[in-house]
């Protein structure tokens, strides 16, 4: 019998080569355009440094951080329903105001009209899908373009709020539920559980991917570099936990706030499920076609026009979720809510934390990224200066950088062959 040995440099394209590949893989994938969440983590970095230099006491405290994480919430589940319509190369002006809409529904069911929570909840949810399938059947099937569509129902929708809303101006929200989901946090125990649950489930499914992939003769990713993944993430996470978990109070024996918010489970639920349904799916490899090629992904036999309406639906049902959000936060809802820079934030968010502009290129976890950024932005800068403006300012800079990445990355990928 004979043996047969294998230089380094002849190993299969699925066994693990080691960190040093991994790295020069990446490095490769990034001078190809493919730039990923880079730019965003460098950002969110940078300000947090920048910001913990200026202000520290106040901005790096356990009290600050709690509000940096509600304060991007609306924004960050606003932005996971855009990163759908955005993936096609479309874009949804009213989202803000759709969001909105369905909040005044949910406060004139639940306060006014007395329904029971799960109704209200339902009807609130139902309002987002008939927006969406509305905007997504003009849109497809009609064939205006969405910036025309959905700019006019951006009007259309103010009106709605203030016939629902009535001449009242502002319904309070009483619901001890719906309250809780923005102003109360977990128990310490529950903090560290919910840790435990993410670290694992994380662990066990990126494992179990890279075992399918393997068996089935795919490339995947070295161990290594998985078992480096699930340690950064267990230790931002857990550093996130113990922070959390300090009292936050400033008369704790009259008041103790201290716990991860449970607004934090929702979004954790979102984006493993929408991060399943775009990764995991047929819906999801068809979103990503359309919006690299609506003419291939046509000749190919997926409907373009069906496609479109479900993202719109997804759209305006996620800023559902958010006005419900919204209504959580302000214990209130009234003309206002949704509206103002809350659009422009939320797209910003998305286009900041990666997903591209010209579709076929995002991920769910780029809102979280990009909202975080946003938060922290208008989190720090009222913390170093009194002019208003100067928070709009750098604002927009930062989003007008994100798309000029955006373009820039996205030239560079179609010169190296890679788009």
């Amino acid at each position: 019998m004979s043996t047969v040995t294998t230089a380094p440099d002849q190993l299969p394209e699925t066994e693990a080569q080691g960190l040093g590949q991994a790295w020069r893989d990446y490095v490769g994938r990034v001078r190809g355009g493919e730039l990923g969440a880079l730019p965003s983590v460098l950002a969110l970095i940078s300000l947090v440094v920048i910001f913990t230099a200026l202000e520290g006491s106040t901005f790096f405290s356990a009290f600050n951080f709690a509000n940096l994480i509600t304060q991007s919430a609306t924004i960050v589940v606003l932005a996971m329903g855009l990163i759908y319509v955005l993936l096609l190369g479309e874009i949804d002006l009213s989202a803000g105001f759709a969001a909105g809409t369905a909040a005044a529904v949910l406060a004139v069911t639940l306060t006014q009209r007395g329904w029971s929570l799960p109704l209200s909840l339902a009807a609130t949810i139902i309002t987002g899908v008939l927006i969406g399938l509305f905007i997504g059947l003009i849109v497809a099937k009609l064939g205006i373009p969405s910036f025309v569509v959905t700019l006019a129902m951006f009007l259309a929708l103010q009106g709605l709020m203030l016939i629902i809303i009535g001449e009242g101006g502002t319904i309070p929200i009483r619901d001890d539920t719906v309250r809780a989901l923005m102003n109360s946090n977990m128990t310490p125990v529950a903090g560290w559980i919910l840790f435990g649950v993410v670290v694992l489930g994380y662990g066990f499914t990126t494992y179990r991917a890279m075992s399918v992939r393997r068996k089935s003769g795919l490339v995947t990713q070295s161990a290594q570099v998985w078992l480096i993944k699930l340690v950064l993430l267990a230790g931002m996470l857990g550093t996130a936990v113990f922070i959390l978990n300090q009292e936050r109070s400033r008369n704790p024996n009259l008041t103790s706030i201290q716990g991860v918010p449970y607004v934090v489970i929702v979004i954790l639920v979102l984006l493993v499920v929408l991060t399943y349904n775009l990764t995991r799916t047929s819906f999801g490899r068809h979103v990503y076609a359309t919006g690299g090629n609506a003419e291939a992904a046509r000749r190919a036999g997926i409907s373009v026009a069906r496609i479109k309406i479900y993202c719109f639906i997804a759209c305006s049902s996620l800023a559902a979720v958010a006005g419900i959000l919204f209504a959580s936060k302000d214990q209130s809802v009234s003309p206002s809510t949704g509206g103002s820079t809350t659009l422009l934030y939320a797209v910003g968010a998305a286009v900041i934390g990666g997903t591209s502009l010209f579709g076929g290129r995002g991920r769910i976890r780029d809102a979280i990224l990009g909202g975080l950024v946003v938060a922290v932005i208008g989190n720090g800068l009222p913390l170093i200066t009194d002019a208003s403006g100067i928070q709009f300012i750098v604002t927009g800079l930062v989003l007008l950088i994100a798309a000029s990445v955006d373009a820039l990355s996205r030239r560079r990928a179609i010169a190296s062959g890679r788009l």
